[in-house]
């Protein structure tokens, strides 16, 4: 016991400067600030909290008292946050998820993103292919509400009407709107219903593509799909990927609850869910961008190659912004620093 209070002791008087010195700089950083520091205690900051850590490690290695070992835990927490700690603002908070969070997010989805446009693709081309070969299948994909009057009956004059009427039509507008709403809902369904073993996300994204193809054949076939296409192009692009990457998210969880491997199923979910959170709350952005040009861009531009063309440059906005856009983040610079630390 003697032998223990006296290693304590010594303990104490060799490091305790460097505890008390860093638990100084600290209180005058939280009550006035690090402006208030002159530039040599600014540089002393880090290697006194390399120190304390160094402290802690050894305290433990040795056994000394569990009031000592707290106070230097305590004191090393206190020096983590101020140095390397996420101290930014609700602006800071937003850029980071910018610039940094929301691409990542979405970049680490590549495989399940590629999947699902290539399945709504396949969905497609399906919705086709059945409305040619026979009409009636249109009903069968395409809702009468969302549908509004639309189909193999409608007359070729209606149709372009409706398509190059700018705002002025009621029935292109409410259109618009119902169909902005239910691409919102297919992309939130894609996300949420991910759990159950991703075959409701499958299912969802398929149909959507035959609805898609549904749609271009009836127009196609009255010598319109150029024209449909164009109107649906100028948000299309922006809405159909986002609800690509809803799925994608949707997937990922869907994935790791079907084989979580080592882990339990709750905790694989809760892992792929923190990254595809981030891609699905982007993805309201993106739906917000879509009802922006479906809302007003669509329904004021009427030419058909000028609607392509902003089309084509927000597809190409969307892939730069995921897959290029590199920004160097800093969230865990201070882990390193800490592992270092430990090793001092």
């Amino acid at each position: 016991m003697t032998a223990t209070i006296q290693s304590a002791a010594a303990f104490r008087a060799e490091r305790e400067a460097d505890w008390e010195a860093f638990e100084e700089l600290l209180n005058r950083v939280e009550k006035r600030g690090p402006r208030r520091l002159t530039e040599d205690e600014l540089l002393q900051l880090p290697r006194l909290y390399r120190a304390t850590l160094s402290s802690l490690s050894l305290a433990r290695a040795i056994s000394l008292d569990q009031a000592l070992i707290a106070h230097l835990e305590a004191l090393s927490l206190r020096g983590y946050y101020r140095l390397y700690g996420n101290r930014a603002g609700l602006g800071g908070r937003v850029a980071r998820f910018f610039l940094t969070d929301w691409p990542a997010a979405v970049r680490a989805l590549w495989r399940e993103t590629l999947a699902m446009a290539l399945l709504m693709l396949v969905g497609a081309i399906i919705g086709w292919g059945l409305v040619a070969s026979d009409p009636s299948w249109f009903a069968a994909f395409v809702p009468p509400d969302l549908a509004s009057g639309r189909g193999p009956e409608m007359p070729a004059e209606e149709m372009r009407r409706m398509l190059f009427d700018g705002g002025g039509g009621q029935m292109l507008t409410g259109f618009a709107v119902m169909l902005f709403v239910h691409n919102s809902q297919v992309a939130v369904l894609c996300f949420a219903l991910g759990f159950a073993f991703c075959l409701p996300t499958l299912l969802l994204t398929l149909y959507h593509g035959c609805m898609i193809g549904a749609f271009l054949q009836v127009y196609a076939a009255k010598g319109l799909g150029v024209e449909m296409g164009g109107w649906l192009f100028i948000h299309g692009t922006t809405e159909l990927f986002a609800i690509v990457i809803a799925a994608a998210a949707g997937v990922r969880i869907g994935t790791a609850v079907a084989f979580p491997g080592d882990r339990s199923r709750i905790d694989a979910a809760a892992q792929a869910g923190r990254s595809a959170a981030a891609a699905m709350l982007g993805v309201v952005v993106m739906l917000l961008f879509a009802g922006l040009l479906e809302g007003i861009g669509r329904q004021t531009i009427t030419i058909t190659p000028v609607r392509y063309a902003i089309g084509g440059f927000m597809l190409a906005g969307w892939c730069s912004y995921f897959y290029l856009l590199r920004v160097r983040s800093h969230h865990h610079e201070g882990q390193g620093h800490e592992g270092r630390g430990d090793g001092a």
